[in-house]
C-alpha cells in the first residue's frame, strides 16, 4: 500500500501446517511485502519480529514512567502513539507468546492499537487458540485470543492448496530447470560433482524441517510395509528405487505409502531396460498411487524422465513402453507448478476400504 485504504482489516496467518513452514517461508513473505516505506518516505508501515517489538514496549512503558512520569491511561497512550508513530501498518514475524508479562499486557496494548487503526498482520506457527499453551495464569490471556479472533482474519496455510517451499528460488536464485519444470527432479551422474544429491539431500533436510527421522512400518492388509526414512511429523518418507520396486510390492502397498505420506523422496533410479519387466511394472504401479494422492514427489535419477525406460525395437510395441508413456506423462506432470498446487487427498480423508479397492483394480 502507497495509502492506508478505508476499511483496512488485521490478518492473522499460522503456518500449522509442516508443509509451510521452513525458512523464507510464504507466510513470512505475506508480512514482507508490506513492509517497505511509501514514495513519500511516509512511514506507514513496520515488519518487526514479535519478541523485539514487545521489547520494545516494555523499553517505552519503563521511558514512559521514569521520564514523563506518566500513569494509567496517559501511559497507555504515550505507548500507542510511539508505536503508531513508526508505522500504522504493523507486520509481526513469529508471533508467539513464551512470557507472562507479555501475556497480561497485550489484550489492552492491542485493543488500543486497533481502536486507533492500527492494521496488524501477524504470522505465527500457532493458530490463535494455542498460543501461551501450558502458562502460568492462562485464563487472563483467554481474552486476547478472543480479541485475535474477533478483529482479524485468521488464515491457517494448512488450508493452502501448495506446498511453497518446493516452488521457492533455490540458491542460485532460481526454482526451474532447463525444461522450465519445478527443481523436484534432479538427475545425478558422475560428471556433476555430486551437485544433484547434495541439492537433493538439502531439499529433504529443508522439508523436515529438523524433525526426527527413523524408519516406519505401515500396516497395509495384515502386511508390512517398511519405510527405512520417514519424518512422521512433516508427513515425508524417504527410499531408494530398490526399496519400493526390487521387492515384491502391489498397488495397495504404494497407496497406503500416498495415504500416509504428503511428500515422498526417492534417490537411486536407475535406466530400466526392457528385461528388467517387473521393476518397470512396479514403477508404473508406484507413480500411478502416488499421482492418484497427489503426493508431491522428489526424484534423484541418474537420467531424465524421457530417457529412464530403454527398449529396443523388437520390444517397443509391448504393453509396457505404452504404459510407461503414460508414467513418463505422469511424472512430468508431477514436477509442474499447476500439480505442486494440488491439495494432497490422503492421511486428513483417508479413503475407505470400496474407494481404495476401486482404485486398486484401476491400477492393475
Amino acid at each position: 500500500y502507497n495509502s492506508l485504504p478505508d476499511n483496512p482489516s488485521s490478518s492473522y496467518v499460522n503456518d500449522d501446517d509442516p508443509k509451510t513452514t521452513a525458512p523464507a517461508n510464504n507466510s513470512s513473505s505475506s508480512s514482507s511485502s508490506l513492509s517497505t516505506r511509501n514514495n513519500n518516505k511516509i512511514n506507514i508501515k513496520q515488519k518487526v519480529h514479535f519478541h523485539k517489538f514487545m521489547l520494545n514496549i516494555h523499553k517505552s512503558i519503563h521511558t514512559a514512567k521514569t521520564t514523563h512520569s506518566l500513569t494509567g491511561n496517559a501511559l497507555i497512550n504515550h505507548v500507542i502513539q510511539t508505536t503508531l508513530s513508526h508505522g500504522k501498518i504493523i507486520c509481526f514475524d513469529e508471533f508467539q507468546v513464551t512470557d507472562i508479562a507479555d501475556a497480561l499486557l497485550l489484550k489492552r496494548l492491542f485493543t488500543a492499537l486497533l481502536e486507533r487503526g492500527a492494521v496488524v498482520v501477524a504470522t505465527s506457527n500457532r493458530p490463535p487458540c494455542d498460543l501461551y499453551k501450558g502458562g502460568l495464569q492462562r485464563d487472563l490471556f483467554i481474552p486476547f485470543i478472543d480479541l485475535l479472533e474477533e478483529e482479524c482474519c485468521v488464515v491457517s496455510m494448512w488450508e493452502s492448496e501448495m506446498d511453497y517451499r518446493l516452488v521457492q528460488k533455490d540458491e542460485e536464485g532460481d526454482s526451474y530447470d532447463d525444461s522450465g519444470k519445478q527443481r523436484v527432479y534432479f538427475v545425478g551422474n558422475d560428471g556433476d560433482d555430486g551437485k544433484a544429491k547434495r541439492r537433493f539431500d538439502k531439499l529433504f533436510h529443508v522439508l523436515t524441517k529438523g524433525s526426527e527421522i527413523r524408519p516406519m512400518v505401515l500396516d497395509v492388509q495384515g502386511r508390512e510395509v517398511k519405510v527405512p526414512m520417514a519424518s512422521e511429523e512433516c508427513d515425508i518418507a524417504r527410499f531408494s528405487f530398490r526399496d519400493l520396486c526390487a521387492k515384491a510390492a502391489g498397488a495397495a502397498d504404494y497407496l497406503a505409502i500416498g495415504e500416509r505420506f504428503h511428500t515422498v523422496f526417492i534417490e537411486n533410479v536407475p535406466k530400466l531396460q526392457y528385461h528388467e519387466v517387473n521393476l518397470v511394472r512396479r514403477w508404473i504401479t508406484l507413480i500411478d498411487a502416488l499421482y492418484e494422492n497427489h503426493v508431491k514427489l522428489v526424484i534423484l535419477a541418474e537420467t531424465k524422465p524421457e530417457e529412464m525406460f530403454q527398449v529396443d525395437l523388437e520390444n517397443e510395441h509391448c504393453d509396457e513402453v505404452f504404459a510407461f508413456d503414460r508414467t513418463r506423462s505422469r511424472m512430468e506432470e508431477m514436477r509442474s507448478e499447476n500439480y505442486l498446487r494440488k491439495k494432497w487427498t490422503g492421511h486428513v480423508q483417508l479413503r475407505d476400504d470400496v474407494d481404495r479397492a476401486k482404485q486398486i483394480d484401476y491400477m492393475q
